[in-house]
């Protein structure tokens, strides 16, 4: 098998896996494309192929749930955060592959560490004025630089003890949005091209596959265990990541 065949396998299960992963406990689609691919690519060039699988995964949780119109209303100083953040710090990832690949890295590692071993804190309604755009922005400069938009905006959004499906629903506005920030960040600093976006797409079906492969036996699966070996993977290959770009 040729090199290029080779790589399209390769991402082929990359993003297969990473749709298995969201079926089966609702998130980490873009955490591990961005981590698996960043192994053979530039986190940039990972980035631009995530992004479509990514909308395109988490328009259903956006839009299904019973209070769209509130939570982006509630959510809007989030969702500014994030865009700012975003478009501050893309070129990060654009001029330095190996800076982007050892912040990815530790993302994946603390994301990973924080995931196991940190307690749940609690936000109380009166501080989502200035908390609500300060997450946003922290959250859109790491995903900026990394790709991965999971802090601290996930942990944030489980603090705010919203009901069930509202806390479901605004996870998914939250993993529509990033990613759509991502496009556009990239494309005005000329990395998403015609040809990328069309790979992108055809990304989607994979991780569409492994989403529905994951959903279908999320019922048979012992959900703690397999988060708690999730987010282990996530800290081994987030302190792999490091290492090899550190060292390299």
């Amino acid at each position: 098998m040729g090199g290029v065949e080779g790589l399209a396998l390769f991402i082929g299960i990359a993003f297969l896996a990473a749709g298995f992963v969201k079926g089966a406990i609702g998130v980490g689609l873009p955490t591990v494309v961005m981590g698996l691919l960043s192994i053979v690519m530039a986190p940039a060039q990972a980035a631009a192929l995530m992004v479509l699988p990514a909308i395109g995964t988490n328009i259903w949780q956006m839009l299904a749930g019973p209070a769209l119109g509130r939570l982006l209303r509630r959510l809007a100083g989030m969702i500014a955060g994030i865009f700012i953040g975003t478009f501050a710090t893309i070129g990060l990832m654009t001029r330095s592959a190996a800076g982007a690949s050892a912040a990815l890295g530790l993302v994946l590692a603390a994301y990973g560490a924080y995931a196991l071993f940190a307690r749940r804190f609690e936000v109380v309604p009166r501080h989502e004025r200035w908390a609500s755009p300060l997450t946003g922005l922290v959250t859109g400069m790491i995903s900026g630089a990394t790709g991965v938009f999971v802090i601290p905006n996930v942990p944030y959004l489980t603090a705010l003890r919203m009901e069930r499906e509202e806390l479901v629903q605004s996870i998914g506005i939250s993993a529509f949005v990033c990613p759509l920030a991502i496009t556009l960040a990239l494309a005005t600093h000329g990395r998403y091209s015609a040809e990328l976006a069309g790979n992108s797409f055809l990304a989607l079906f994979p991780a569409l596959a492994g989403m529905y492969v994951g959903q279908r036996i999320r019922r048979r699966l012992p959900a703690a265990s397999f988060m708690r070996w999730f987010f282990i993977g996530l800290v081994a290959l987030g302190g792999y990541m490091f290492a090899r770009a550190v060292y390299r």
